[in-house]
């Protein structure tokens, strides 16, 4: 059976794996290269968690506080969507790309290990394998839908709203 829990780890590993690569370039083009499918694969996981995960989680969450999680991965999302958008407004390889870069990677991992402490145990204990199954499924069919970020919403979100149009 596929998982959620599988999918989104997957995807965190793809995501460190990346900014790692991203230590090892030594040009504008290699930064471009690696950076490029980064910051799409950023915003499209972001999404992908508000549309497919988050939702689940609270409805079925309740071994952790699944609203405080909620909120707070919509407000990591928006922090990355940011420094994101930000490192698109400068050159690849500029002082200030770096900077927004740096704050990309250092929100995401921020968000990446809250989120494998908190919201995924508690989605672990609290949903059923079926259940995960079906989310995995949603989030792939998610995935094959934006190829390459296509239709992405990168907007920020408000975690509040978010929060009472999905509970």
């Amino acid at each position: 059976m596929a998982d959620i829990i599988d999918s989104i780890y997957a995807d965190h590993d793809w995501l460190r794996r990346q900014f790692f690569l991203l230590d090892d370039a030594k040009s504008t083009e290699e930064l471009a290269a690696v950076w490029e499918p980064l910051a799409i694969r950023l915003d499209t996981h972001a999404q992908a968690e508000e549309t497919v995960f988050y939702p689940a989680l609270l409805q079925k969450g309740d071994s952790g506080d699944p609203k405080d999680e909620t909120e707070d991965a919509i407000d990591d999302h928006n922090a990355i969507r940011d420094a994101v958008r930000e490192a698109g407004e400068h050159e690849v390889g500029s002082d200030d790309w770096f900077e927004a870069v740096g704050r990309a990677r250092t929100e995401n991992g921020e968000h990446l290990d809250e989120e494998e402490r908190e919201a995924l145990p508690d989605f672990i204990k609290s949903a059923t394998l079926q259940l995960r199954h079906e989310l995995a499924l949603k989030w792939s069919a998610f995935y094959a839908q934006h190829p390459a970020g296509k239709g992405v919403d990168t907007s920020d979100k408000d975690a509040d709203d978010y929060i009472e149009r999905n509970s």
